[in-house]
């Protein structure tokens, strides 16, 4: 009787993961990636960025919920893969913020989707860049909610070791 519940807790645990609760963000994480949206651009306003960090936190915990997600990353991209999760890979990630913003209506900043390792399927990776008006991908910043789990990822492009981005043109990303 107890081997049987005991199996039924590992198979449990092994087809749903460990669920990720969104958590209540800073102010001061807030405000981190709102002075690296800020210094993209100084002439941008300030409430203009500290608009766009809190947008992009709440956003992410919503998708956090949405997604009922599961952490490691890979273990929900599993789950997703078997069709035991509806959305959580990494271009569900960057597709759904980017779209989000967009309808925001920035006037100061454009939205762009970017990948690593595109078309390796066990490398790839999708993320989102912010840059100033006009400016170069590579100028930007990398948001990547994906990464560690929900838990939001943000450093300039240049400052990623972890990848190496290109622009997803191919994606409907002008």
């Amino acid at each position: 009787m107890h081997r049987h519940f005991f199996r039924f807790i590992v198979l449990s645990f092994l087809l749903v993961g460990c669920v990720v609760t969104p958590k209540q963000v800073s102010q001061s994480k807030i405000e981190k990636l709102s002075v690296l949206l800020y210094a993209l651009d100084r002439t941008v306003p300030h409430q203009e960025s500290t608009r766009l960090s809190r947008d992009i936190f709440q956003k992410t915990s919503t998708l956090t919920k949405e997604f009922e997600l599961t952490s490691p990353p890979l273990w929900h991209n599993f789950l997703v893969n078997v069709g035991l999760r509806k959305k959580g890979l990494c271009f569900h990630w960057s597709d759904s913020l980017y779209l989000y913003l967009k309808q925001r209506e920035y006037r100061h900043y454009d939205f762009h989707l970017v990948g690593a390792n595109v078309g390796e399927y066990f490398s790839e990776h999708n993320a989102l860049v912010i840059v100033s008006k006009g400016a170069k991908i590579e100028d930007g910043v990398i948001i990547d909610p994906w990464r560690d789990s929900g838990e939001l990822y943000f450093s300039k492009v240049k400052e990623d070791k972890k990848y190496t981005w290109s622009h997803r043109t191919d994606r409907g990303c002008k």
